[in-house]
């Protein structure tokens, strides 16, 4: 925060504030990479069979979203996306799109994909190396948090600022931000966005993507029941990991 100096009271200079010490800074670095090349890479495994449905099987007429590939007059793909039931022509961006200067029937574009090539098998090894690495992260993070007292400390609301959302709510929308010693920390939105990540999203995600796995569900059948089928997880997968 700036700070005026003795010798020129009306003017400041800056001050660097770090909100979180070294471990916990490259903690987040970490899960930076690991949920870069697991959004690319679970692209790439949708792409598989790009479509979402919800329960345990996969209604193939009725899917909640799919990015197909239509033929046009010529023999050409055509991208067509569907949002429950509603056709979109999205071509040379989702459904079909272009390689080497061709369009070519693919879910999501080679450039957002890891790796860029139609590779099922890869793109699995690339997702699960980078899942474990996201979870062991995720536990050192929680252990080294408690220990430091940072979640207390820093990140969980008081009463009294879960009684001032609304009013958090109408300064972010009116562009007014904190200055002074508010601004030195976290204010009650980006509390319970930071709590909401790290207690409900992260692990949902993680969750689903294990429902997917009939080695965990033979041996833990109950987590399907939580999301009432594997394709009702793997919706749930995809939609929070986005």
């Amino acid at each position: 925060m700036p700070e005026a100096t003795a010798a020129n009271p009306g003017l400041s200079e800056p001050r660097t504030i770090l909100r979180h010490r070294l471990p916990v800074r490259v903690m987040h670095w970490i899960n930076v990479v690991a949920m870069f090349v697991l959004l690319l890479s679970g692209l790439q495994i949708f792409n598989a069979h790009p479509a979402l449905y919800w329960g345990e099987r996969s209604h193939f007429e009725t899917p909640l979203l799919s990015l197909d590939a239509q033929p046009d007059a010529d023999g050409a793909p055509r991208g067509v996306t569907r949002v429950f039931g509603h056709a979109f022509d999205t071509t040379g961006v989702l459904g079909a799109s272009r390689v080497d200067g061709e369009l070519e029937a693919r879910g999501f574009p080679s450039w957002l994909t890891i790796p860029g090539p139609q590779w099922l098998a890869m793109g699995r090894r690339w997702h699960f190396f980078f899942a474990w690495a996201l979870v062991i992260n995720g536990f050192v993070y929680l252990a080294a948090s408690i220990a430091a007292r940072h979640i207390n400390r820093d990140l969980w609301p008081s009463r009294d600022e879960l009684r001032h959302i609304p009013r958090a709510i109408l300064d972010h929308l009116l562009l007014r931000f904190p200055k002074g010693r508010a601004a030195e920390r976290y204010n009650v939105l980006q509390k319970l966005a930071y709590l909401g990540v790290i207690f409900v999203l992260l692990p949902m995600m993680v969750l689903a993507g294990l429902a997917m796995s009939p080695g965990i569900d033979a041996v833990f059948p109950q987590i399907l029941s939580i999301f009432g089928g594997r394709q009702s997880a793997r919706t749930v997968h995809f939609i929070v990991a986005g």
